[in-house]
């Protein structure tokens, strides 16, 4: 008999995996997702991509308010699953990821322990790592603390963004996750306790904190290297910006280009025509896809045919 499994979870990310479970045929007795949100200029109601998904599939749709509600715990219980899947989603309390007998699973975006936290994705490429990974493992009180059940390792390219990572891992963390239920259905999945520290290096992990508007803003006096990465860390979402003659410029893509120039970082250089870079502490960073303040975004090219800033 096929697990009956809930599944949670919210934005495009989760969407896959809730996808491959689904054609891998097990039962969903039920998909637990974000309230419905005022969006755009409109505020129009808008659901989630995982409502989206739900409702074409006609499944059951839970959308609770506060994830202790003894209606909603009712509610679940009634659904006797015996796997709940967690991909994307809110901290749920010990009452709800101790409910189904075989537990909770998390689809992480990283190699846990490394970058625990909520933005994985960014914090990886900000960092400038060249290798990063899904895991899927148990739910425990503290956050992406649990035990890891299977881990997948993933090349970063130095040209890669955040978002192009994103969708990446979506896919792959997809079939992972579908690789463990099949793997725990058959009890065939040996839990790993999560080491303390990290393989690399011993007094720390690096950690993936929310990303608030203070790490968006460029700081000029940091590396070429640095700033990249930054800038492809955080594209296309919330973007790293700095200021040009006093209006706010997000930034999508760059290049780098070290030299031994003389500029103070922080300023700027322009051909009028082709090129626009600002000057950092051992080089330039020439943008390439930009936007600036109540403006479209546009290529750089674009952007100087029209700008009148100078």
């Amino acid at each position: 008999m096929s697990l009956r499994i809930i599944f949670m979870g919210t934005p495009e990310f989760a969407v896959p995996s809730l996808n491959k479970i689904y054609e891998a045929g097990y039962e969903i007795a039920g998909v637990v997702t974000a309230r419905d949100k005022p969006a755009g200029r409109g505020m129009q109601l808008t659901q989630s991509a995982v409502k989206k998904y739900a409702l074409e599939k006609n499944l059951k749709i839970l959308q609770p308010e506060k994830l202790k509600s003894p209606d909603f715990i009712e509610e679940l219980k009634s659904l006797k699953a015996d796997l709940q899947v967690v991909v994307a989603f809110r901290m749920l309390p010990e009452i709800v990821w101790s409910m189904p007998p075989m537990g909770t699973v998390n689809l992480h975006a990283s190699l846990l322990p490394e970058y625990r936290g909520a933005a994985p994705i960014n914090w990886a490429i900000i960092n400038g790592e060249k290798e990063t990974g899904v895991t899927t493992f148990k739910l425990q009180q503290q956050i992406d603390t649990g035990n890891i059940l299977l881990q997948q390792k993933i090349p970063v390219s130095e040209q890669e963004s955040a978002g192009v990572l994103h969708d990446r891992m979506m896919n792959i963390g997809a079939e992972l996750l579908v690789k463990t239920i099949q793997q725990l259905e058959k009890g065939t999945l040996k839990e790993i306790p999560q080491p303390s520290t990290s393989h690399t290096d011993p007094s720390t992990l690096r950690s993936a904190p929310k990303i608030f508007t203070e790490t968006c803003e460029i700081n000029w006096n940091n590396n070429v290297d640095d700033i990249y990465n930054l800038i492809r860390g955080l594209s296309p979402y919330p973007s790293a910006f700095t200021f040009l003659k006093g209006q706010k410029l997000k930034i999508f893509t760059a290049e780098k280009e070290k030299s031994k120039q003389l500029d103070e970082p922080g300023e700027f250089s322009t051909d009028h025509k082709s090129f626009l870079k600002f000057a950092a502490n051992d080089g330039f960073i020439k943008l390439k896809e930009i936007q600036l303040e109540g403006k479209k975004k546009m290529n750089v090219e674009d952007f100087l045919r029209g700008w009148r800033g100078m």
